[in-house]
């Protein structure tokens, strides 16, 4: 199995993203400077800035870096003022600093403080201070928690949830400044560049990661304080997030709206661009990339770590003359010894052929491909537990290519298998065609005989890898998946943030369909297809949940309506999944609509035609 944690362990050859952003923020003309590193959720940003973190730090000329992780002050009422007061206190607590620093840095968290009482005023405060003191939270004010903790009278809370809430607030903190925030932040401007002047750093670096795990208004309210507060002589911000969450957080928070074509988008890019001075988009994985990351992970599964840092080694070094190739079995071979080389060739088994596969299907995205790899050795070793003979991990492994690749069409598959003993007639007719075929014939074949589903690009290079599929009974196989048969592996795995932002968007009580049709087509097709897969995973298992919740079902209904590839098999997925009798009757009446739906026409029938639950008798009628 593989740790899903960041690491400054670079098996993606990722080193060369770090070296140019150093060179970046090493330029100390182009300082101050914000960059942003942008990619999908799980693309690698993460290592990226670890690694720069790590290089950055033994550097000798003077660099101060901070690392943050953004979503540590998403429980704060203020995710400026905590950023502020997190960087602060950094330079207050280093032991690189001497006594007039920390004093100064003392000063500067004090003026935090004002500026976050001034921003809410006195008033607005009162009872989120009263809801602290009552829960013994200090998230909020903790300069005021603290003078409160050392009143002792019993009456505390009704003050401060009367109407002389402000009074006493104010009582608290005599010496209140008189200046307006817009003076304030000015002079924190200026104490915070003396602050770095005076601390004799040649620059500081600050890393904020997982911004995009943030709800929409504290991203922003973290990138406003960049820009607001620290962006002075000789700092640079790195900033990892995917940059749709960020747009997104922006539309929301600015209410965008589009009132004519594209202007809502131009709104977002001008934000975005005065924030992110320096946008650095993660290239996607190459099909070479994907099958040396994977040989590398098995090897570090495999493999003594004294025999692992050997492969690395030669890993780098290969890098070095040659980031195109793949680093694979035939240059591992000379590094390690007979055994472990025998042993490693085992494992790999079919993956590295199936790394085009894998590529397209995952995009390329480092995470995914972790996972997809911790699930097949997940499910390989249940093999081996259950005692199932003749088990073959290529095999597993091609099935899960497709579970992956295009969810509907392992469900098919599924059928398929499930009423032929294992031994599906359609399997065995379309690997023939595709052996003794031309892929111009092959697809002809398919778009004409009721496999029309079937013709894209990498299902039909699917069918091509080996091993064939047809003289093998698929039934252990799919018993070992049934955990994607009942829940399905990504929905068993953390969602990315992009796919729970859509659905909750989706997931209101009371969104007009309009509405929420207008979210399909501006949100959900957006996502890549492994996204999407996991859109439809995702919401079946919310659905699953809350069965009485018409708002479950609807959400597949507008997906269907709006052409949304997969939509209707997701559907058919998640009623074999419910108990009917739960299933609302309006629901019933909408699936009237579905009767001659190629997809769900004959499934609903036969769904409804045992049933006497309320939603069967709604929809025969």
């Amino acid at each position: 199995m593989w740790s899903d944690n960041e690491t400054t362990e670079d098996l993606l050859g990722f080193k060369v993203h770090s070296d140019l952003i150093s060179e970046v923020i090493n330029d100390a003309e182009l300082l101050p400077i914000t960059m942003g590193v942008f990619g999908d959720w799980g693309s690698g940003k993460s290592s990226i800035l670890k690694i720069l973190s790590d290089q950055l730090r033994q550097e000798e000329d003077g660099t101060f870096v901070l690392y943050f992780n953004g979503w540590l002050f998403e429980g704060y009422d203020d995710a400026k003022a905590a950023l502020l007061e997190s960087i602060i206190k950094e330079f207050e607590e280093n032991k690189r600093f001497g006594p007039e620093i920390k004093q100064k840095a003392k000063k500067l968290i004090k003026s935090v403080n004002w500026m976050r009482i001034l921003g809410l005023s006195f008033k607005n405060i009162a009872l989120p201070v009263a809801d602290a003191y009552l829960t013994g939270g200090v998230s909020i004010l903790p300069f005021l928690a603290g003078k409160l903790a050392k009143i002792d009278n019993s009456d505390i809370v009704e003050k401060l949830k009367g109407d002389e809430a402000e009074d006493f607030l104010k009582s608290l903190v005599k010496e209140v400044p008189e200046e307006d925030p817009s003076m304030l932040v000015r002079e924190f401007r200026e104490n915070f560049k003396e602050l770095i002047e005076e601390s004799k750093i040649s620059k500081l670096v600050i890393i904020i990661d997982d911004l995009d795990r943030c709800q929409p208004d504290r991203i922003i309210e973290n990138l406003e304080a960049i820009k607001l507060f620290l962006n002075v002589d000789n700092t640079a911000f790195i900033i990892g997030a995917d940059p749709r969450i960020v747009r997104d957080a922006i539309s929301h928070r600015f209410k965008v709206r589009d009132v004519e074509q594209g202007t809502g988008n131009r709104i977002v890019n001008d934000y975005l661009e005065k924030l992110i001075q320096v946008p650095y988009n993660l290239p996607k994985l190459s099909d070479s990339e994907v099958e040396t990351y994977i040989s590398l992970l098995i090897c570090k599964r495999e493999l003594t770590t004294e025999a692992f840092q050997k492969v690395l080694k030669a890993f780098y070094a290969f890098r070095e003359t040659d980031r195109y190739s793949v680093f694979g079995l035939a240059n591992i071979k000379d590094v390690i010894g007979p055994d472990d080389y025998e042993n490693l060739s085992k494992s790999l088994g079919s993956l590295p052929a199936l790394s085009s596969i894998i590529t397209q299907s995952l995009y390329g995205n480092p995470r995914q491909i972790k996972r997809f790899l911790n699930t097949f050795i997940l499910r390989n070793r249940l093999a081996k537990v259950a005692n199932i003979s003749g088990f073959d991990e290529s095999v597993l492994a091609k099935l899960m290519i497709l579970e992956y690749t295009e969810r509907p069409l392992f469900l098919k598959l599924y059928e398929w298998q499930s009423t032929k003993d294992g031994r599906p007639n359609q399997i065995l007719e379309l690997e023939a065609k595709c052996s003794e075929s031309s892929e111009t014939d092959f697809r002809e074949f398919l778009n004409s005989n009721d496999y029309s589903n079937w013709n894209k690009d990498k299902v039909v290079k699917w069918f091509k890898v080996e091993p064939a599929l047809s003289e093998i009974d698929l039934r252990d196989y799919f018993w070992i998946s049934r955990d994607n048969i009942s829940s399905t592996i990504a929905g068993a795995s953390l969602i990315p943030p992009i796919v729970k932002s859509t659905y909750n968007k989706l997931n209101q009580e009371g969104l007009p369909v309009k509405a929420a049709k207008a979210i399909i087509k501006k949100d959900v097709k957006l996502l890549n297809e492994s996204e999407l897969n996991q859109f439809f995973e995702f919401a079946a298992t919310m659905a699953q949940k809350n069965q009485e919740n018409t708002i479950s079902y609807k959400l597949f209904q507008y997906m269907i309506e709006e052409g949304i590839s997969g939509s209707e098999e997701s559907y058919k997925f998640l009623l074999n999944l419910v108990d009917l009798d739960r299933v609302p009757p309006a629901i019933g009446v909408d699936l009237r609509s579905y009767k001659d739906n190629p997809v769900l026409g004959d499934f609903l029938s036969e769904l409804f035609s045992k049933s006497k639950s309320k939603a069967a008798k709604a929809f025969n009628k």
